[in-house]
């Protein structure tokens, strides 16, 4: 979730702690930044006052002063704040309830605490003199860690490890060829971490500015754009996610490479194992893909060409493959760590669902498996909109499957066997959401021979909703702000909106989208009691509703003058082929514009006019 829409979900009170800490370093940045002085300006110099895009644009501009104010009170911190960093950083644990946060915490902490027993012992074995093997780079790093913590209390300091000294812990891994888990272990056993005391923990990141906390809901909030931060801190260059991407396209012998790489077991184990050890071991992508899948004798350009074809097994769009293999390196972890954006515009939202409910009638587990990867609770219903807060894509969801489970997927629909089995899935619902689209008037006037006709199947019990998903992707298209996270925050049980757009923090569009088999749409009084029920409920929760918006294929007069008498709210109303009509002339434009603006017209809007304005 995004630092804008966080912001836009807690109070006051719950954000006035990252607010204390952007306002203490733009006071401190500005002195020195002619920019950033001039931003703080623009709002009047109280930070306190900005709009959610404006903090957003400051932490944007400090937010390297904000990283290394971070860097300075984690180091100063206890182990038990790392830990819980590294737990709230993971995919999927952005945004969950404090109990949950507790429990994950707890499993964590046994898991730890397993590793570092097991890693003891391997220390107390020991290792012949003239051998140098992985026991005896434990040793090392244990020795090296004690020393690092303790020196301090023979200058009659608190025992800490130092920034100095962290830089050189994390070379002396790397040379040793330690993974993150075995390197928190080792601390462990030096620095023992508390197993109770996450909310405490909590609060003082929430005072560092890293975190939400949302009394009322009980829940804890972790902006995407933290998760970076932190990631970055951790020295994570690649979210679990994308080093599993990675991993399902590597052959069985390159991971048997990186795990011989970091002295773990091969034999006997299944390629579903070697990829979750390497996962949970936290090996860096940029070492996975320059040392670890290959093989000791591999010169750089077999390394070169192995990456070359990852390059094309992953489906990156390049213009430049990179001459040297750090390029290439980079190619690809920019790619991945970028994609998010982009592979959430590839389907719409219609189309997710359609692709979540698919995968859920070919595994009814696929519920289960989505909250094991991503640690959800076992009592939550995961859905597409839950899933777009946890920043969770298509894409992502895709790689949690085996490689023969997904080819099983495809095969089942029907697909071509050529090219990558995942982006086959992907890209026919992406052409089942343009087919939709193409005969979007047919929908709306609930024409199933019609749609059936031009090859579209759909059940007369789902076009309400297929209608209202495709108006939305039709509105994104458009570039319009569809808040999926406001409108499921706006909706009760009684009174549920179809769409909400919004135009900024506080001013929002509320749209209906209404279907209708003969003649036109005429049932005012009951829409507009629905529209004034939605509006109340927006107004009491801050927001300002500058249009309320109905689309149907078409309108009764009485309707029309009905709408535009109205002085409770404001009406606009815009026939189904319309939108088609704006939507053609937007994608016919070499750099289109769509103003929000055009839709608050009032009345019956104009679309041949709309059309040309674009």
């Amino acid at each position: 979730m995004k630092l804008n829409q966080v912001l836009s979900i807690v109070n006051q009170v719950e954000k006035s702690k990252f607010i204390s800490c952007l306002d203490r370093l733009c006071s401190d940045a500005a002195k020195n930044n002619k920019k950033l002085a001039k931003t703080i300006d623009n709002i009047d110099g109280q930070i306190k006052n900005a709009s959610g895009s404006e903090i957003t644009q400051l932490f944007n501009t400090v937010r390297d002063f904000f990283k290394e104010s971070v860097k300075e009170q984690i180091l100063m911190s206890s182990a038990q704040l790392n830990l819980l960093i590294n737990l709230l950083s993971r995919d999927g644990n952005c945004v969950a309830r404090i109990s949950w946060i507790e429990t994950l915490y707890a499993k964590e902490w046994k898991e730890l605490s397993k590793l570092s027993k097991d890693l003891q012992n391997c220390i107390k074995q020991g290792s012949p003199e003239s051998t140098f093997d992985r026991n005896k780079a434990l040793k090392i790093y244990h020795a090296c860690m004690s020393e690092a913590y303790f020196n301090d209390q023979k200058n009659n300091r608190d025992a800490k490890v130092t920034d100095d000294e962290r830089s050189i812990l994390n070379i002396l891994a790397n040379e040793l060829e330690l993974t993150t888990d075995e390197c928190a272990a080792i601390e462990h056993l030096v620095d023992v971490i508390p197993e109770t005391g996450v909310l405490d923990a909590l609060n003082n990141l929430r005072d560092m500015g890293l975190v939400f906390v949302s009394k009322k809901r009980q829940e804890v909030f972790v902006p995407d754009e933290i998760v970076t931060l932190l990631n970055e801190l951790q020295g994570k260059d690649l979210a679990d996610k994308y080093i599993l991407r990675i991993l399902r396209t590597l052959t069985d012998a390159e991971l048997s490479n990186a795990l011989k790489a970091h002295g773990r077991k091969i034999r006997g184990i299944s390629r579903a194992e070697k990829i979750q050890t390497i996962i949970h071991s936290g090996i860096s992508g940029s070492k996975l893909l320059s040392d670890d899948i290959h093989n000791p004798e591999d010169t750089q350009n077999q390394r070169k060409e192995r990456l070359k074809q990852l390059i094309t097994d992953l489906e990156i769009d390049t213009d430049k493959l990179g001459t040297t293999l750090d390029e290439r390196i980079g190619l690809i972890i920019n790619s991945l760590s970028g994609a998010t954006e982009k592979e959430f515009d590839c389907l719409s939202v219609s189309g997710f669902k359609q692709l979540l409910k698919t995968l859920e009638d070919h595994f009814p587990s696929m519920q289960a498996v989505l909250k094991e990867a991503f640690e959800l609770e076992p009592t939550e219903i995961i859905d597409t909109e839950k899933l777009r807060s946890l920043s969770i894509t298509p894409h992502d969801i895709l790689y949690l499957l085996s490689n023969d489970e997904v080819k099983e997927v495809r095969d089942s629909m029907g697909l071509s066997k050529r090219g990558n089995p995942r982006f086959a899935i992907l890209e026919s619902f992406a052409n089942a959401t343009d087919k939709l689209i193409e005969n979007y008037d047919l929908l709306a006037r609930r024409d199933v021979n019609g749609l059936k006709d031009a090859g579209v199947e759909v059940i007369e019990a789902d076009l309400g909703i297929k209608f209202e998903e495709v108006t939305k992707a039709i509105l994104e298209v458009l570039e319009l702000n569809i808040d999926e996270d406001l409108r499921k925050d706006l909706n009760t049980t009684k009174d549920k909106a179809d769409i909400v757009i919004s135009l900024s923090d506080n001013d929002i569009i509320i749209g209906e989208a209404k279907t209708c088999k003969n003649g036109d749409f005429a049932k005012y009084s009951t829409t507009s009691r629905q529209v004034k029920a939605y509006v109340n409920r927006a107004e009491n929760q801050g927001k300002r509703v500058a249009q309320v918006l109905i689309i149907a294929p078409s309108f009764s007069d009485d309707f029309i003058e009905s709408a535009e008498m109205d002085t409770e709210v404001n009406i606009s109303l815009l026939e189904a082929h319309g939108l088609k009509l704006i939507l053609d002339a937007f994608k016919s434009k070499r750099n289109p514009s769509f103003a929000p603006k055009l839709l608050t017209k009032g009345g019956l809007l104009k679309a041949e006019l709309i059309a040309k304005n674009i």
